[in-house]
């Protein structure tokens, strides 16, 4: 079951789930681990100073990210509301990226997964917590 969309995660794991560029229905892609940065410590922790990343982590909400402090070139994708995919671009260490206008979350990864998962600009991703637990009443 895929999470609602305008649902408020909270810091945890699960699945993130890429379907394809038409509709949820079209056929799950691909499921790949995922780490949820939701509060504000999370968030500006992020990836800094790890070797690498097993899967993904999304910060939310997010419409930047930087990578200051980090070790490894990265893939960032930029994900509005309703967690389709506007823009993905991969990152070196030492950058900062610009804010995306409509962007409410930030997908990020190891530089090549996103391309080897099919996720692109237009692509749809569902999120599903590790527990139901891991989702608040809020609006996203």
């Amino acid at each position: 079951m895929r999470a609602r969309t305008r649902a408020r995660w909270r810091d945890g794991r699960g699945w993130l789930v890429v379907y394809g560029d038409s509709t949820d229905t079209a056929g799950e892609l691909v499921r790949v681990p995922l780490e949820i940065a939701a509060s504000y410590r999370a968030r500006t922790r992020g990836l800094l100073g790890r070797d690498g990343v097993t899967g993904a982590l999304l910060l939310s909400p997010a419409n930047s990210i930087h990578t200051f402090g980090m070790r490894i070139p990265i893939d960032v994708a930029y994900l509005d509301r309703h967690l389709r995919v506007l823009a993905v671009r991969t990152m070196r260490p030492g950058r900062l990226g610009l804010p995306r206008l409509r962007s409410r979350h930030v997908l990020e990864a190891e530089a090549g997964a996103m391309r080897g998962w099919g996720l692109g600009a237009g692509c749809r991703v569902g999120v599903e917590p590790e527990s139901q637990a891991g989702l608040g009443d809020g609006g996203g």
